[in-house]
């Protein structure tokens, strides 16, 4: 049994518990009332057990009327006072360790006279040596009640907590109305293969009767999946203003309220609510742990959750709910994570979104800036094709974010957006923060720091020039923006290379042997100028990321071997020393032809050296700039004569 379960039992106990003295209460004063003798003296009784009230009586003596003690012997004297103006009768009742310093401190000392009161006198006043639970129901549960106020209250509040949730910290719903949703299907730009999918769903959803023809009767629930910020949110508004529903939003992390079966009940109000309604569309969004295989615990009460969410997506428990559609938004599908198949089988529809091409990126970004006043934007200075270049990769939120960042960036200036300042807004929304001061007085690490970046560029564009391309054609192909020494707090860097992303992700063979290359580069560089024992710790990001391309390229994809088979899913030891010797061998071979490679380009990267040392930042035309100046000086024949040593 959990820990939790138990606190539920024993907080249960405690307020059953506590019920019951509340009702014993009462039935012993109703016991007294019905039963006992009626008090002869009807006379209004103030019961205390507050001793101050008798060390008081030393400066009331002139009002008192009479000061009797009752039961002196016992282990609760009384002492019974009234005074003349009053016709109240004060009972205290005092502990009889308390009484016998009271009678000598008190009544000896300050001359206050009292008597013992006779049996006659209790005999008329029976109430005054009754305790609480004896004064009759009324008093009785008042002063039980009184007692234990904060007991009750606190066991009310957590029984309360556990029925229905601390007020603030269940799960927070929104019910949207389709006037209040903003925007349309139209604001979806590019995405032609999602808005199709959207108007089948619409189809569907607004001519049930044609797939009734089909025996297809099911609720046309809804699967958005794919990475954050491509737009499933938005999706799901446009839904449903489309179709001219209300839409009720809540989030799956919201579900668990921390309790046992919180995230069912959490689901059936939720359920409950749409039903109400009628016809609606629920959206749950970030919801992938309800996908996630059921019955991996041991606890048979984890998988409550998504047993509850199973049977809602069914609609088998009334038919009230026909008209609730639901729409589950996840980051990820069932081809990059495993989840649960009788919860997909729940949904007929699922529409994986995908990060936006280049066109699209260039039409978003086209979007986003025109929404700006006129004047913030100069269009005639502004290549979105560029921009869209750089911004591979990159969802239309993020997209949006740069283009903020620019906004940013042109108030602080005072300048108006063009292609230069979106380069420095993607740089600093990629990049972040970068500092000259950090490395202005290290001339030694800046000159190791430029010699590194400069050798990680000369191997990116190393294969075009063997080709024999123009450097206008080495441009066009090159992915660089810019080399810079300035350090990176969020890189924890001292400079670094900034290049443009790229949309291809099936890479062959021989571009990883480029990518690797690429990165050894940087290492390779250190070495041509400063030794083999002159190479520093500045590597191995590089060494890192070197190492995981080969291990890919060796064992899970076999490259470099005949049989075509994941040598990572064998566990023995054998096929773990052969792979590993593969791996080393070909790291050996990769790094020896970049450091034979660099070697050519000894020249012309001291030369480039001095100028980024001085410059701190050179950008791509910079630096293809100062190759066309540079390259028959530091290079004889140029980088033509790299081409034909490598065809001969």
């Amino acid at each position: 049994m959990p820990t939790f379960y138990k606190l539920q039992l024993a907080l249960k106990n405690t307020y059953v518990r506590l019920m019951l003295g509340v009702l014993a209460a009462l039935g012993i004063g109703l016991a007294t009332y019905f039963g006992g003798d009626v008090e002869q003296v009807a006379i209004p009784l103030v019961r205390s057990q507050n001793i101050a009230e008798i060390t008081a009586l030393a400066g009331q003596r002139a009002r008192l009327e009479y000061l009797l003690v009752a039961k002196p012997l016992s282990e609760a004297p009384r002492y019974i006072f009234k005074f003349k103006d009053a016709a109240q009768l004060h009972v205290v009742k005092v502990p009889s360790t308390s009484h016998l310093s009271l009678e000598r401190e008190i009544l000896l000392r300050n001359g206050i006279p009292y008597a013992i009161a006779k049996d006659d006198f209790l005999a008329s006043h029976k109430a005054v040596l009754q305790d609480d639970a004896d004064a009759g129901p009324v008093a009785a549960s008042a002063a039980f009640l009184k007692r234990h106020a904060f007991d009750i209250t606190v066991v009310a509040l957590l029984l309360f907590a556990l029925k229905f949730g601390i007020p603030g910290m269940g799960m927070s719903t929104t019910v949207i109305t389709p006037d209040q949703l903003k925007g349309s299907m139209d604001d979806l730009i590019g995405m032609d293969d999602i808005k199709q999918e959207v108007l089948h769903l619409e189809d569907m959803i607004r001519h049930r009767s044609v797939y009734r023809s089909h025996n297809i009767d099911k609720p046309f629930n809804v699967m958005l999946t794919g990475p954050a910020g491509t737009g499933k949110t938005k999706l799901a508004g446009y839904l449903a203003k489309k179709l001219n529903l209300p839409l009720i939003q809540a989030s799956g992390s919201a579900l668990e309220s921390g309790y046992i079966g919180g995230g069912s009940k959490a689901l059936n109000a939720l359920y409950r609510k749409a039903c109400a309604r009628g016809n609606c569309i629920i959206f749950l969004d970030e919801a992938q742990t309800l996908f996630m295989p059921r019955g991996r615990g041991e606890k048979k009460w984890e998988d409550d959750t998504a047993n509850t969410l199973l049977g809602l997506l069914d609609g088998v428990k009334s038919d009230q709910g026909s008209g609730v559609i639901w729409v589950v938004a996840s980051n990820f599908d069932d081809a990059s994570s495993q989840m649960d198949e009788a919860m997909l089988r729940r949904f007929s529809v699922k529409i994986n979104f995908r990060l936006p091409n280049k066109a699209e990126r260039a039409e978003l970004l086209r979007s986003f800036l025109g929404r700006k006043q006129e004047g913030c934007v100069a269009w005639d200075r502004l290549d979105l094709n560029q921009v869209a270049d750089i911004t591979a990769n990159l969802s239309p939120a993020l997209l949006e974010s740069v283009v903020d960042r620019a906004s940013m960036i042109a108030i602080q200036d005072k300048a108006v957006i063009d292609t230069d300042l979106m380069f420095r807004a993607f740089e600093r929304s990629t990049i972040g923060l970068t500092d000259r001061a950090t490395t202005a007085e290290k001339a030694l690490q800046r000159e190791r720091i430029a010699l590194h970046e400069l050798g990680h560029f000369f191997m990116q564009i190393d294969p075009y020039l063997r080709q024999g391309l123009s450097l206008a054609e080495v441009k066009e192909k090159s992915h660089l923006l810019k080399i810079s020494t300035e350090s990176v707090s969020k890189l924890n860097a001292l400079g670094y290379v900034l290049s443009a992303g790229d949309d291809l992700s099936l890479r062959t063979l021989e571009e990883m042997e480029r990518d690797v290359i690429q990165l050894y580069g940087g290492v390779a560089a250190e070495e041509l100028f400063y030794g083999a024992r002159g190479i520093s710790v500045g590597s191995q990001n590089d060494i890192q990321k070197a190492t995981a391309m080969l291990d890919m390229m060796v064992n899970r994809l076999s490259m470099y071997s005949r049989s075509k088979i994941d040598y990572s899913q064998f566990k023995q030891d054998g096929n773990g020393e052969h792979t590993l010797r593969q791996v080393e061998a070909k790291a050996d071979e990769l790094y020896s032809y970049t450091l034979g490679a660099i070697g050519d380009y000894k020249a012309v990267i001291a030369s480039l050296k001095t100028e980024l040392l001085e410059r701190y930042v050179l950008s791509k035309d910079a630096i293809f700039a100062l190759l066309e100046e540079r390259m028959e000086i530091d290079m004889p024949g140029g980088f033509t004569a790299l081409a034909l040593a490598e065809a001969a």
